[in-house]
Order: C-alpha cells, then sequence, then structure tokens
C-alpha cells in the first residue's frame, strides 16, 4: 500500500514498514474511533486454504469449530502447541470457496509450514497470495461501495462479543471497554487503489501508533505482542473469541479443558495507568515490579489520547489487583481484564472432584459422580476429545 507512505506528514514505523502517524498520533486516534480515518495494516500476512477438505481438516487442527463456520462469518482461530501454549493466531472468514487467514507479521510462514506437514492426503491447497490490508473502525455495512467492491474478502472484528462455545475471564459483555469498538479489516490486491477511494470517501489517514494505542485501550491481544512467548489464551481473556470449548480434539486442548475446569491459569493480563516522567515509555518486555520483586512484563505500550500512558501486561495471577506496581521509572495501576479468581464464565462452580475430597468417595449419599460439571467434555471434563 505504497500509497499511504507517501501522503503528506508520513512518518514510517521503521520495524512494520508503515506509517507511524501522518502528525498528531491523537488526533488520528480519535478520527479512527470516530470511523473517520484508515489504516495501513500492509505488514499483515495472508494465507489461504482452499479445497474440498479444508473444513475438516482445518476442524481437527484449529481451536475454531470450522465445521459450524458459515461463509461470509468472520471469527478467529489458533494453533496450540501440545502443552496448550499459543503458536499461531488469526482472523479467519471462509468466502464459500476457501478460508482466508489474517496473521501477524512474520507468522504466516511458520503456518504454513505446519500446515504443510499435516497435509497426508487430504484434499486442500494452502497459498500464500500478495494482498495489502488496511484497516478502519466501522463496520463493514458503513464503508462505501466502491470501497468494499474492492475488496477480495473483509473481516469484522468480533471482539469482544463472546462467541458460541467461548468464555470469558472477568469482564462480560456487556461491560467491557470495546462493546463499541468496531474493527475492519478490508484485504485487497496491491494494485488496488483503496486508499484514494477512502480518501473520497471522506476518510483521513491514521498511523499504525493510533491504531495501536485504540487496540491497547480496548484490551484486545496481539500474537506478536501478548502472545509473543509460551502464553496459554486463558491468560489473555482469548477463550471470548478464539477457541471453541464445544468442538472435538485438537493439539492443545486438553489443557484449554483442564484449566477451564480446574481454574487459575497461571498469569493474567491487566490494563495498566501508567504515571512517571515525560518521555519515553517503557517497552514491551519490561519488567513490572512489586517492590524489588518481578511479578510480570509489559507486552504493549501506548500514550493514548484520552487515557495517557497506558500498557497491557501480564502479571502472575495472584499478584493484588490494587498493589503498587512500578515499570522503570513509572507507577502502574491496574485494571485487571482476566480476574485474579482464575475462573471462565464456562467453569464449574466447584472444582471437578471437590465433593471427593471432602470425603464424598463412597458412592453412596452425597456422593459427586465425578464432581461438578463432570469429566465428559471440553467445558466440563478433563482431557476429554
Amino acid at each position: 500500500m505504497k500509497v499511504s507512505r507517501s501522503l503528506p506528514g508520513a512518518v514510517m514505523d521503521e520495524d512494520l514498514g508503515v506509517p507511524a502517524h501522518y502528525s498528531n498520533q491523537f488526533a488520528e486516534e480519535n478520527q479512527l474511533a470516530s470511523g473517520k480515518a484508515f489504516t495501513d495494516l500492509s505488514f499483515l500476512e495472508v494465507v489461504t486454504v482452499s479445497g474440498a477438505d479444508r473444513a475438516t481438516w482445518l476442524h481437527n487442527l484449529t481451536t475454531r469449530d470450522f465445521l459450524a463456520l458459515a461463509a461470509g462469518q468472520s471469527s478467529e482461530m489458533m494453533l496450540l502447541g501440545p502443552n496448550g501454549h499459543v503458536e499461531s493466531a488469526a482472523a479467519v472468514i471462509d468466502d464459500g470457496e476457501r478460508a482466508w487467514f489474517i496473521l501477524d507479521k512474520g507468522q504466516a510462514q511458520p503456518f504454513v509450514e505446519f500446515l504443510d506437514s499435516m497435509m497426508f492426503r487430504m484434499r486442500v491447497k494452502i497459498e500464500r497470495p500478495e494482498f495489502d490490508v488496511v484497516g478502519v473502525m466501522v463496520p463493514e455495512a458503513e464503508l462505501s461501495d466502491q470501497a468494499r467492491a474492492l475488496a477480495s474478502v473483509i473481516w469484522e472484528d468480533p471482539w469482544p462479543r463472546t462467541l458460541p462455545g467461548g468464555a470469558h475471564y472477568g469482564i462480560a459483555d456487556a461491560d467491557h471497554p470495546a462493546k463499541n469498538s468496531s474493527r475492519t479489516l478490508l484485504v485487497v490486491g496491491k494494485d488496488e487503489p483503496i486508499v484514494e477511494t477512502l480518501i473520497a470517501a471522506g476518510m483521513v489517514p491514521a498511523g499504525v501508533t493510533a491504531w495501536e494505542a485504540k487496540r491497547i485501550t480496548d484490551w484486545r491481544p496481539r500474537p506478536n505482542l501478548e502472545a509473543a512467548a509460551q502464553v496459554l489464551p486463558h491468560e489473555l481473556d482469548w477463550l471470548r473469541t478464539a477457541v471453541h470449548l464445544d468442538k472435538g480434539c485438537y493439539r492443545g486442548q486438553e489443557t484449554v479443558a483442564k484449566l477451564v475446569n480446574l481454574g487459575k491459569p497461571p498469569r493474567r493480563l491487566t490494563y495498566l495507568y501508567l504515571e512517571g516522567p515525560e518521555g519515553d515509555l517503557p517497552a514491551p518486555g519490561d519488567d513490572v515490579m512489586l517492590g524489588e520483586r518481578v511479578v510480570g512484563q509489559l507486552t504493549s505500550v501506548a500514550r493514548d489520547a484520552e487515557e495517557g500512558p497506558v500498557a497491557l501486561a501480564l502479571l502472575r495471577r495472584n499478584t493484588a489487583d490494587d498493589a503498587q506496581l512500578t515499570v522503570g521509572g513509572f507507577q502502574a495501576a491496574q485494571e485487571p481484564i482476566v480476574a485474579r479468581e482464575g475462573k471462565s464464565s464456562a467453569s464449574p462452580q466447584e472444582r471437578p472432584g471437590q465433593g471427593l475430597r471432602r470425603g464424598n468417595r463412597g458412592g453412596g449419599p452425597g456422593s459427586t459422580d465425578g464432581g461438578a460439571g463432570g469429566f465428559g467434555s471440553a467445558r466440563g471434563g478433563l482431557g476429554s476429545r
């Protein structure tokens, strides 16, 4: 999307290769939030999977229920490691002929390599087509007909709505700070005049710095930051949109089920309000301290137009919500995203087997028949397939 980089005032983000801002990050963020701006997100990568077996094949490999994913329905999926850690996460939409995956920078190649290794005799075709991605913060229906016509596919972010089969780890959908946010990605051919078309429709360019600030205040995880190293989806409240708890087996499913039923993931994502010196903010990866003790790490940080310096951080689950934290020269106050109790909206009221631990071992009066929630499904049991 080279046109966006030649627009007046463009200052590049050298790591991502897209404009960081066009002169005023805060004005750009406000314009994005009001649906009047667009952002060049062409660092995002696209993978497609076509073929008669794609739904069944992808269903068995990932956290998404591809058998129930209707054509044109926007969703998310993850590939998990054997111990349930996030290895890949992607926006996904199937257009009726192929499934489209939109991945963070650098994630397409390992994703394709994994899919290739699992192909066997399945009738599927994996491709990495050359596309650009542009982001807006309005629903697809509010885009101009011309802009929609240029897109090969349009993905509408379900966040923070808890999808069927999902669960949340703290804030209910109706109380979530992102409940009124929209986030839409247009996947367009590299020669399509999408920038000119959006400007003609009355939109202005906004840099990726503004886009990221709005993502952080919406508590929206990003694969290359929140899921950068050995993270469980429960720790990020990402069961909302990216994991289906009632589908069949996939790699890492036993850990997903175990944590839902037993609760208490080891870490929890939290939102931090930072107060400190003017100048450079802390960086992702910096330690979060409680006194002299490290209790977590920053994952994302920004200066928000309304809330000032803010961040997302992964903390040890038991860190008190009112603990006086520091990051470098900054004081940090928490707003919890994943609750310290470590129970999701799909967790049983009691941990499975709790009745047995109270002495009900004989199967007579008061026996639990396996404990609250049972052991027979991903929602109610341990390790079932």
